[in-house]
């Protein structure tokens, strides 16, 4: 009964928001039309005294299913000697990122993956040195995205990494990027330039291959190929794989400005 009441006190609140609006919409129409206009406005602070409307009866249910999902995210899935941390420039976590999803589609995918393709903003958390838990990895990508396989022409990844040379850095596997003054100088994919002609085969997220981030070449695509598989499941496997984390910056994406 508290919650139905809850939102039946929500409801009639927003009622009479929305009339006193609509109400202060004509009466300043009627002013702009004499050119007079007034606009008053008030803050009102969100805080913790807030916490007294909660449902107590909702609360104490959600208490041992917050305990146990706290507990699991302590499970130590591995190690990291040092820092992995995301950064404008070339990075350890973006590489080690695009490096597990790389092997992973090579895996599962029935037809060869030529590269991976991360973006920066979905990596959303440093590592410090220490124990990786499952928790880490969940602050890490907390998105669902999945993994999904793009099949492009070298010039779509030409044309993707003029785009991402006027940016920073994203997580990149399987191939090298050198960008000079915020152009493309160089783009080789194992070890070769990259064909405009020729067909790749680019690992990314279900977010991306939307053309996300603009990213609009990786949409280029009409029907990516989806491996059923969460990004964050193939971090967590490969955490658990490795054991001890760890990840170099060798040169994948040079950046000079």
């Amino acid at each position: 009964m508290k919650t139905k009441s809850f939102i039946l006190s929500v409801f009639c609140t927003l009622s009479a928001l929305a009339v006193g609006t609509l109400f202060t919409a004509c009466c300043n129409k009627q002013k702009c039309q004499q050119g007079e206009l007034t606009i008053a406005t008030e803050t009102i602070a969100i805080d913790a005294s807030k916490d007294a409307i909660a449902d107590q009866a909702y609360t104490d249910y959600l208490a041992p299913i917050k305990a146990s999902m706290d507990e699991k995210m302590e499970t130590v899935l591995g190690h990291a000697p040092e820092a992995m941390y995301v950064d404008t420039f070339e990075c350890p976590m973006l590489n080690w990122a695009a490096d597990a999803l790389l092997e992973a589609a090579q895996k599962v995918c029935p037809k060869k993956v030529d590269i991976a393709l991360l973006n920066r903003g979905g990596t959303r958390c440093n590592w410090a040195a220490g124990d990786i838990t499952l928790g880490h990895v969940f602050k890490m990508m907390p998105f669902d995205n999945k993994m999904v396989v793009v099949t492009l022409k070298g010039q779509d990844i030409i044309d993707l990494f003029t785009f991402l040379a006027k940016g920073s850095a994203q997580g990149i596997a399987g191939m090298k990027a050198k960008f000079v003054n915020r152009e493309l100088a160089e783009l080789t994919i194992a070890g070769k330039p990259v064909d405009p002609n020729a067909t790749y085969r680019v690992a990314t997220n279900s977010y991306l291959a939307k053309g996300k981030d603009g990213m609009e070449a990786l949409a280029r695509d009409p029907k990516p190929w989806d491996s059923g598989l969460l990004i964050r499941d193939i971090y967590i496997e490969a955490v658990r794989k490795q054991g001890t984390v760890r990840a170099a910056i060798d040169g994948r994406m040079v950046i000079q400005k």
